[in-house]
Formats: structure tokens, C-alpha cells, sequence
């Protein structure tokens, strides 16, 4: 009897199974195959504006550093990686879950951060994989490298797409660690970093077809279609917590404590305008403890283009300011900006200097100058004392020096590497060079294309190398952005 009726059960069992497809089995239930939007967008976000670097500071003139001759310091780069198309993984995967649950504004930040991991990707190579990226899903492991122009171009139109999907119906933003669902402010950062894309091609203004200024010019006059950001209020900001995990990236850390000194230009430059914002971003010298921390002869910065042996030797003799202790002691210190008000203030203003819109130059530049001391918690009476002065005031002869030389002040340890390709771009501020310098080219236009691409993908990128540098991947040749 038992044989019988264990037999009827492996029968029934056994017709179960044949009900089932072959694809129904290989799922494993306790491993889900989908993701809430809300979980990977919250994943994107901290990845996508924790842009603190040292590094950058190092190649933008602002810190040095002391324990070796670093590549960023002295401009001895060669190949970056690409390892921000594992973030675009993610960022298809947020579009698939978006299109899943019919929701238009996971949708429009899907094509925010999509847009703004391939122009970090383009700025550091020049032509890159964009339309046939991250398609190993497909079958395709062999894609091609897009030209920049075309990139760029794709861009401003993606940029609009998602400001247009961003609206009262289009769905409720989860997981958001930065706005906290604000699709009004969302709609301001992605206009806001619009501008940034169309001034980054600057050196193409004399190109009609571009029609930089017009573009630029439509956001700038519709502002109820094309919301920008406002104040330090709407920044693109992720902000840290004393929680393990949240801290700021640099809280604790021996090495910036003890290895990274101001840049000495960098420093003569904000002495020579009694600029308060040096007492947020340096520390005194040895030699200088004793005088009051409002004290301009108590800081001194140390040459980026000098030998390690001569900075460090000064260090020994009481010379040199430190970086500034709230940056490695400070668990919160300030946040980490994928792009701020300041800067969208100083890009209008370079903007009105170069004719692209009629607005007054003078108010924005102040403005963003403003609002960089305000980030820095400088007090309102040192600000407008600042302000005041007439080596600051903005003037038409000097006008671009002064917005730029300001705009790459306030970029110190935020916003990645645009303080780099800002001075990329326009030539300002000067970078100090030397026989020191690793790279006889001088400062770096590009880095090199990844190793794994010449294993991997070699057809693609000889061809990508041929239609820009005659078929050299060299880190001084010009792309597509940086050619008149």
C-alpha cells in the first residue's frame, strides 16, 4: 500500500515537471531578477556625485603632494579606464526598470546620468563606445567608438528629453538621496549641466552649425520650460553623515593629513586678493602657528612644478600650509558637489562676456562668487569686503581672466576634474611647468585609451585613433573639443 501510493506521488511529481519549460527551471526564486527603481537609482546617485579628488586638485594646481612624485602632480599620466561603463550597466538596468513601471521620471534621470558618465568618458579620451555600449546582453562585444561631435550632440538632445519628462504626472521619484523626489529641482540640474556641456565646447563658438550661443541662449530665456538652478539651495549635492559608510571620503585618512600641502600659485593668487576662503581651504604654516589664523603671511604654498626634494625640504624648514584640517578630521565637512550653483553662475557669466546672451555679466560673476564663499560658510561682511575690492570687480578687458581664475577657485576639492578642463578649455589660470615635468608635451590633453581595449576591441580603437590622431593614442593630441 505505501509503494503504491509513493508511486502515485512520483507520477504526479513527474507530470508537474513536463507542465514546466526548461527556462522555468534555471530561475532561482530566491534570487529576484528585478530591482526596484527607487534601490538602484539610490546606488547611481552616490557613486555618480561623490566626486571629492585629490588627484584632481593635484593636476589643477590647488595641492601638491609630498610623499612621491605623483602622475597627477607632474603630469606623468598615460591610460585611464573604463570603468564608468560599469555604472552605465546600471544606469540601463534603472531605464529598464523605469520603462517596467511605466514611470517618465526614472525614465529622465536615466537619460541624466546615462548623459553625464559618457562626457566624463568623452572628456577623458575623446571618441568612446556610446551607441553600441554595454550591449554584451545582445551578442555585441566588438562596438564602436562614436565620434565626440556626435556624442556631444546626442547629449544636448537626451539632456532636453529628460527636462521635458519631468513633470507632475510622469511618476514619483524614490530613493532619492539628493533632492528627495524634487522633480522641479532635478529639472534645474539637468538644464544647469546642459550649459556646462555647451560652454565645455567653446573653442567650437565660430562652428554655425553647433549654434552654441542659440542654444545655450534658449535655456537661458525660457525658464519656465528650462528651470536652472537658483541658489546654493538647488546644488547637485550629495551630503555626509557621521554614520560608517557616510562619512566624508577623506575623514581619517593619515595621508591627506600628513602628505598634501597648498599649491604655491594657488595661494599667491587668493593672498594677492585677500581672499578669506584661503583660511577654509589651508592651514597655517609651522612657522606661522603663531600668528592669527586671519593672518594672509601665515599661509604658503609650495611649487607644483618644483622638485619632491625642494617641497619636502621646505616642509622641514617650517614652510608650507598644510590642506586645511576639517578635510581629514571632519566626519561631515561639506558636501560633495557633482555640479553647484557657483559654477552655473560663473558659466552664465563667461557666457554674457563672450556675447552667447544678453545678460549682466557683472551680477552673475558676483553672484557666483557669492555663492562659492557662502559654500564655504565665509561670513556675509568678509564676502562683501571681498567683493569690494577692486582687483576682484569684474571689468571687460580682464573680465574672462577673472571670472575663470575665480570659477577654478571654487572648484577646490569638488566637482571632479573641472577645474582641470576648465583650464583645459581656456588656458586659465596658468599652470606652472618645469624640467621636472614627466610628460615633455607639457600638460596632458587626454589620457590614453584603456589596455584592455587593445586586447579586446583593437579594431575599433585603431580606427577611433585614425579618424582623430593619425593612428597615435598619445596623451598630448587634440580631440574633438579641444580643436578650434
Amino acid at each position: 500500500m505505501k509503494l503504491k501510493n509513493i508511486l502515485s506521488l512520483l507520477l504526479a511529481f513527474s507530470m508537474l515537471i513536463s507542465c514546466q519549460s526548461f527556462e522555468d527551471l534555471q530561475l532561482d526564486p530566491n534570487r529576484p531578477v528585478q530591482a526596484e527603481p527607487s534601490l538602484i537609482l539610490t546606488a547611481i546617485e552616490a557613486n555618480a556625485f561623490s566626486t571629492v579628488s585629490a588627484g584632481a586638485a593635484l593636476a589643477s594646481r590647488q595641492l601638491i603632494y609630498t610623499n612621491s612624485a605623483t602622475d597627477n602632480q607632474y603630469y606623468g599620466w598615460q591610460r585611464s579606464g573604463f570603468g564608468d561603463y560599469d555604472q552605465l550597466r546600471q544606469v540601463l538596468k534603472l531605464r529598464e526598470e523605469a520603462d517596467r513601471t511605466q514611470n517618465d521620471s526614472y525614465r529622465a534621470l536615466a537619460l541624466f546620468f546615462q548623459s553625464y558618465y559618457i562626457i566624463k568618458l568623452s572628456n577623458t579620451f575623446g571618441d568612446i563606445p556610446f551607441t553600441e555600449a554595454i550591449k554584451g546582453q545582445e551578442g555585441n562585444f566588438l562596438p564602436i567608438y562614436d565620434s565626440q561631435e556626435s556624442i556631444f550632440l546626442q547629449v544636448l538632445e537626451d539632456l532636453k528629453t529628460a527636462n521635458s519628462l519631468l513633470n507632475p504626472e510622469s511618476g514619483e521619484i524614490l530613493g532619492d538621496i539628493i533632492y528627495n523626489g524634487s522633480q522641479d529641482k532635478w529639472k534645474r540640474l539637468i538644464n544647469s549641466f546642459t550649459l556646462r556641456v555647451l560652454m565645455s565646447m567653446s573653442i567650437k563658438e565660430g562652428d554655425s552649425s553647433l549654434n552654441l550661443a542659440g542654444r545655450f541662449a534658449e535655456i537661458i530665456n525660457a525658464p519656465t520650460i528650462y528651470p536652472i538652478m537658483r541658489d546654493n539651495q538647488d546644488n547637485g549635492a550629495l551630503r555626509f553623515l557621521d554614520l560608517e559608510g557616510n562619512r566624508y571620503p577623506f575623514f581619517n585618512s593619515n595621508e591627506l593629513r600628513t602628505a598634501y600641502y597648498m599649491e604655491k600659485s594657488f595661494v599667491d593668487r587668493l593672498k594677492s586678493k585677500n581672499d578669506p576662503r584661503l583660511f577654509t581651504f589651508a592651514d597655517q604654516t609651522a612657522n606661522g602657528r603663531d600668528l592669527e589664523e586671519s593672518n594672509f603671511n601665515a599661509y604658503e604654498g609650495m611649487g607644483g612644478a618644483e622638485p619632491l626634494a625642494e617641497n619636502t625640504n621646505q616642509i622641514l624648514s617650517g614652510e608650507g600650509s598644510p590642506i586645511e584640517r576639517r578635510y581629514h578630521s571632519d566626519p561631515i565637512n561639506q558636501p560633495s558637489l557633482l555640479m553647484g550653483y557657483s559654477e552655473l553662475a560663473f558659466t552664465i557669466a563667461e557666457a554674457a562676456h563672450r556675447g552667447w546672451v544678453d545678460l549682466n555679466t557683472s551680477q552673475y560673476y558676483e553672484a557666483a562668487i557669492r555663492a562659492s564663499m557662502e559654500f564655504n560658510e565665509i561670513s556675509e561682511e568678509a564676502i562683501e569686503n571681498y567683493l569690494a575690492q577692486e582687483a576682484v570687480q569684474y571689468s571687460t578687458s580682464d573680465g574672462l581672466r577673472k571670472i575663470l581664475e575665480e570659477k577654478h577657485t571654487s572648484f577646490f576639492m569638488n566637482s571632479g576634474w573641472e577645474a582641470f578642463y576648465n583650464q583645459r578649455r581656456t588656458g586659465i589660470p596658468t599652470f606652472s611647468l618645469s624640467d621636472q615635468i614627466i610628460n615633455p608635451g607639457g600638460i596632458p590633453k587626454r589620457w590614453m585609451y584603456p589596455q584592455n581595449e587593445i586586447q579586446l576591441n583593437l579594431q575599433n580603437m585603431n580606427a577611433a585613433l585614425q579618424r582623430q590622431f593619425g593612428g597615435q593614442d598619445d596623451i598630448n593630441s587634440l580631440m574633438w573639443l579641444l580643436k578650434p
